[in-house]
């Protein structure tokens, strides 16, 4: 029993003091048995708290400490920071959530507000007098880290990483590198081309020893814990030789006969079932589509270079953890929306821009010259009845930034503007007031009367009740339609499913916390980076990846991990293997062993994050979680009914 506790009531400004008693929880707090110490602060996490809270627990020599303020997923790690330094353990503290839990849901009443802050503050002081001095679990960890997906993202942390020292199993499920941004040529707002920005990060890829790189690469499985990731790898062959000669290869390429939609360019144009895609891509050497291939073998017969008989291999790959760089899919519109795929002069941002870059003297589409072009943003961001309920962030500007490029390359081009609100942040402003001062022309509408595309004849028309000429319906007859399209995630969620990172509601990974912890997940060992967490253009992208490599460096640079010892502990008397904790374990932290003569369960302990769940579903009362036990639990429970 912890007989010398310390209180502290925290009156956040005025967020929890505006409606909870604080002279009366602390007057209450100090009655309680055990209680040594009570104290009101005005920001107990500020630094002049934190000081004067290490002086009390030295000068009074407190065993335990109190900290009732806000949540517990802000500033547990501070306070635990601040038993540290004065040489109490850790996990001698508890903190109770008086703010979110209190003085904000009660807000309309002050009176039950402060009651609850009090049964609640009298819960974390019988939690705490029993709670136990607890040492953190240290386990092995291997200095290496497979990143997931090879596009810009996944380039620029395996390169920070090997510049840090750690070996990086780079993998790409595609035959090429550059992911997305190998599909676009100027970029906003460094006039940098895409096949500019994958060509120096691939070169940086090659230079590193500490980097191997895998083309081709799927992930079957995966296993183990932080610090000791097994993951198995298909490699899919790509049927050419390491050592080719490219000319020998271009032949190739003309004699194969089959020929498919080009998804590089958008379907826009063709390619071959052996095929290599621009400049922009690499390795530069070509691949044969294995999917439409039908292995006739004319390629082979005009190129020695190519092998036939490769065949699929599976690998297996250790690391200490991972870090997923998976990128993004463009929304697909939906057939008829916005006359996508009804009307012949529809198209997406994305195919816009490719047309662009294929087409260098005259803007030309199905044939016919463009002289107008509308873009109609917010296509698949910031649905009302849709699932995308967020911005797509990067939209607004790209297709500024695209109609900027086309009156410079083409000369006499109208662009029409067809938005709800254009979002061009911080700098990328600069773009539209380009965009306005060389007389793009933009009409916004309401989001509950959208823009309606229909055919008229041979023409198609855009009729939109324009909030800027107070509701004025007008109607535009544009050359070409452009649908700003959004991020979504990856359609394919494989990597996901096997990883069994968490998403968040706009399906996209999830990160514990978007300001403290932005590139972490729930999972120990699996990091996050680019678009596959949210939609991000070029920079943001590239910090996050620097982030997230930066934080993966620092789990492993050491050799060892250090865990939470708050698991869940299982009495190997009372067990009797009946399954239901592996069945609701979500981390797989439950393995079946034998032990004196019958099956147990056994708690993985790199894996195990202390939540909880097994422990309700246990038929015999055999687990408890360490730090959370029964004796602490019940303490509680009966506190809060006095």
């Amino acid at each position: 029993m912890r007989n010398k506790i310390g209180v502290y009531i925290c009156q956040c400004g005025s967020n929890i003091s505006d409606y909870v008693d604080v002279e009366k929880v602390k007057e209450i707090a100090s009655q309680q048995e055990g209680v040594s110490l009570a104290k009101i602060t005005m920001f107990a996490c500020a630094d002049s708290a934190q000081k004067e809270m290490v002086e009390d627990i030295q000068q009074n020599n407190l065993d335990a400490i109190v900290v009732a303020s806000c949540s517990p997923q802000l500033h547990v790690p501070t306070f635990r920071g601040v038993a540290q330094r004065a040489g109490l353990n850790p996990y001698n503290y508890v903190q109770v959530n008086i703010r979110e839990q209190g003085s904000w849901a009660h807000s309309d009443n002050p009176k039950q507000a402060t009651e609850k802050a009090v049964r609640s503050v009298n819960a974390g002081i019988a939690r705490v007098s029993h709670s136990e001095a607890l040492v953190t679990i240290k386990i092995s960890a291997l200095n290496t880290v497979t990143v997931i997906g090879a596009g810009i993202s996944g380039m620029r942390s395996a390169v920070e990483l090997a510049d840090m020292g750690t070996f990086v199993h780079l993998i790409e499920r595609e035959h090429f590198v550059g992911g997305r941004v190998s599909q676009w040529g100027d970029l906003f707002t460094t006039h940098e081309s895409g096949e500019e920005v994958v060509t120096r990060l691939f070169e940086e890829v090659l230079k590193h020893d500490k980097i191997k790189l895998y083309t081709g690469a799927e992930l079957l499985s995966y296993s183990g814990s932080v610090g000791d990731m097994k993951l198995q790898v298909k490699l899919t062959p790509r049927y050419v030789k390491e050592v080719c000669n490219i000319e020998n290869l271009d032949k190739a390429i003309e004699v194969c006969p089959v020929e498919v939609p080009d998804e590089f360019d958008f379907f826009l144009t063709k390619r071959k079932a052996i095929y290599k895609n621009f400049e922009s891509e690499f390795p530069k050497m070509p691949a044969i589509d294995k999917a439409n291939c039908t292995f006739c073998g004319e390629c082979q017969k005009v190129c020695p270079d190519i092998d036939l008989k490769q065949k699929e291999q599976i690998i297996d790959i250790q690391s200490g953890a991972i870090l997923l760089c998976s990128g993004f899919d463009p929304y697909e519109p939906k057939d008829g929306e916005y006359g996508y795929k009804t009307i012949d002069n529809v198209v997406t941002l994305q195919q816009f821009k490719r047309l662009v870059e294929l087409n260098d003297d005259k803007l030309i589409y199905n044939g016919k010259p463009i002289k107008n072009v509308a873009y109609i943003y917010c296509v698949g961001s910031r649905q009302i009845n849709g699932d995308n309920k967020y911005c797509s962030r990067y939209c607004c500007t790209s297709a500024i930034h695209t109609a900027i490029n086309i009156k410079e390359k083409y000369g006499d081009i109208q662009n029409y503007h067809v938005n709800r609100g254009i979002r061009t942040y911080g700098k990328q402003e600069l773009l539209y007031e380009q965009s306005s001062i060389q007389g793009d022309i933009y009409l916004q509408f309401y989001e509950d009367s959208d823009a309606v595309v229909e055919k008229e004849g041979d023409k198609t028309v855009i009729r939109v009740e324009d909030f800027l000429t107070a509701g004025k319906e007008i109607d535009i007859y544009p050359d070409l339609v452009v649908l700003v399209t959004g991020m979504e995630r990856r359609k394919d969620t494989s990597i996901g499913d096997i990883l069994k990172v968490p998403v968040g509601r706009d399906r996209f990974y999830n990160e514990i916390h978007p300001k403290l912890r932005p590139v972490e997940t729930v999972i120990d060992g699996i990091f996050i980076a680019g678009a596959c967490q949210g939609p991000k253009n070029i920079t943001e992208a590239m910090k996050s990846s620097l982030s997230a490599a930066a934080k993966a460096n620092s789990l492993l640079t050491k050799g060892e991990i250090e865990l939470e010892p708050t698991l869940a502990t299982i009495n190997p008397n009372a067990c009797e293997w009946c399954d239901k904790c592996l069945a609701a374990c979500p981390y797989n932290a439950i393995e079946k062993i034998e032990h004196s003569g019958k099956y147990i369960a056994v708690v993985v302990e790199a894996k195990c994050k202390g939540c909880g769940m097994c422990a309700p579903v246990c038929p015999v009362d055999a687990i408890e979680i360490i730090g959370f036990t029964n004796v602490e639990i019940e303490t509680m429970i009966e506190a809060m009914a006095e």
